[in-house]
């Protein structure tokens, strides 16, 4: 073990192994993996990386679908010494081309590629060189608002802090007994360290899903008796409305939900089948959760729209232009701090936490006398209109430049099935509950949204320019 004797993920799987080693680790639809099962595959997979040249710190591009493939070669690189770049298997070509050039990769593995190593991955002794403390384990690119990625450094001691943040809260979220659900890709940070990390950390079976339909899911997890899981906002939507929902959902005692805040029906929906879900918010940078939503020893009843307090070890400030706390109740820039932070941007370690270790997220929200926060948008969504600030919430809302107020607000709409809309009518709604400089516009019906993998609307990609006063 390397590192400074900080534990990194692959040493939680040869702990894991040594408890636990009979206990099922991974399911995938097409292998079952004892925790012993697989330590011996990461081991084999760490070997055939080793023999194809590279060394420690090099970095290995994973463009694999979720399923235990991924897990042994994530894991392997890991175990090899090595850092691993995860590439979602929806980026086009372009994306993936950016991605092996900005971060060097010595290898990258696309499906084939992976069964081919996998194939032929020696059986050997343990090479036992983990990425461990503040060596870089993972470079995970995320989609800013421009739309140009930047790849966050995760060092293996962020990745294992926010584990043991999340393991700290009591009574616990998730434990060695539970079959935790992630039909989330392992690409994503959500899906690798919440997700397989977590599994990793307590001993617990980690059941995957590389595709996502509803039917299919809920009938998975009825089969695998799962009791915790985590997905997003547009996954529960579409659980919910099935009916296998409940027969599903049957032994689920824990459910959160991450990258945008559920809708209140949603969660309506679900309270009222005996399911809670609690609502999370976290990013890439913090590996990934920042707060969750009703825990601790006095967890009551998720609060609709909230997305709760921080977990145990993580600070959270809000504070104003000027780097002042904002007024209880008023919003502002979400600011935190903890031992889950990445070590700034690749390569130089760019934009990380200052010197007093706080990181400045894009992320705009508010506090209740709780100190539980509602998230109301971004900081580069921003829309000033006449000096007032408009925060749009994980709503189609952009600002467009305006030649009297400066910015205005343009609302781009998505029909129910079978719905019509008509402009005109939805401003005059709006109306109702909005004050006038946070009124839109315009308002734009589309067919759809762009959306990344996890179900956040990709508001750069929505069209920008002057607001044409004849709409």
């Amino acid at each position: 073990m390397s590192g400074g004797g900080v534990l990194g993920p692959s040493d939680l799987l040869r702990r894991a192994a040594a408890r636990a080693g009979a206990h099922l680790a991974v399911v995938d639809g097409q292998a079952r993996l004892t925790f012993a099962q697989l330590d011996s595959a990461v081991t084999s997979a760490a070997l055939a990386l080793i023999g194809a040249g590279l060394r420690p710190g090099d970095r290995v591009a994973l463009q694999l679908p979720t399923g235990a493939d991924f897990v042994v070669l994530y894991l392997g690189a890991l175990r090899a010494g090595l850092v691993a770049v995860p590439a979602n298997p929806s980026y086009t070509a372009a994306e993936v081309d950016y991605i092996r050039t900005d971060s060097q990769a010595g290898l990258f593995l696309d499906a084939a590629a992976a069964r081919e190593l996998l194939a032929g991955a020696p059986a050997g002794l343990d090479p036992k060189g983990d990425r461990g403390g503040e060596e870089l384990a993972v470079l995970l690119y995320t989609s800013g608002t421009s739309g140009r990625s930047r790849a966050a450094m995760l060092s293996a001691r962020a990745l294992v802090a926010n584990l043991d943040q999340l393991a700290a809260i009591q009574p616990s979220l998730i434990t060695g007994e539970d079959v935790l659900f992630v039909p989330l890709p392992l690409t994503h940070v959500f899906g690798l360290n919440a997700g397989l990390g977590m599994a990793l950390r307590l001993n617990a079976t980690l059941v995957l899903a590389d595709r996502f339909d509803a039917g299919n899911t809920l009938t998975v997890m009825a089969a695998e008796k799962v009791t915790a899981l985590l997905g997003v906002p547009g996954q529960y939507a579409a659980w919910l409305a099935h009916p296998m929902m409940r027969a599903g959902f049957a032994s689920v005692r824990f459910a959160m939900s991450g990258s945008a805040t559920l809708a209140r029906g949603v969660v309506d929906g679900f309270a009222e089948a005996g399911v809670a879900i609690h609502d999370g918010y976290g990013l890439t940078e913090a590996a990934p959760v920042v707060t969750v939503n009703a825990f601790g020893a006095g967890r009551g009843k998720p609060t609709p729209g909230s997305v709760g307090l921080p977990v145990p070890g993580v600070e959270v400030e809000l504070r104003d232009g000027d780097g002042d706390l904002v007024d209880e109740g008023d919003p502002g820039r979400v600011f935190i701090r903890g031992a889950n932070l990445f070590s700034g941007y690749w390569p130089d370690g760019a934009d990380g936490p200052d010197e007093a270790g706080w990181f400045a997220t894009g992320d705009i929200a508010c506090a209740d006398d709780l100190g539980q926060l509602r998230l109301v948008g971004r900081s580069a969504e921003l829309v000033i209109v006449n000096g007032f600030n408009v925060y749009p919430a994980e709503v189609a809302v952009v600002g467009v430049p305006d030649p009297v107020t400066g910015e205005a607000v343009r609302a781009f709409v998505v029909p129910a099935a079978g719905a019509v809309l008509k402009p005109e009518e939805l401003l005059a709604w709006a109306a109702r509950s909005l004050a006038r400089f946070k009124l839109p516009s315009a308002i734009e019906v589309v067919e759809t949204l762009p959306r990344t993998v996890t179900g956040k609307i990709m508001k750069w990609q929505l069209e920008r320019g002057p607001v044409d006063a004849s709409e």
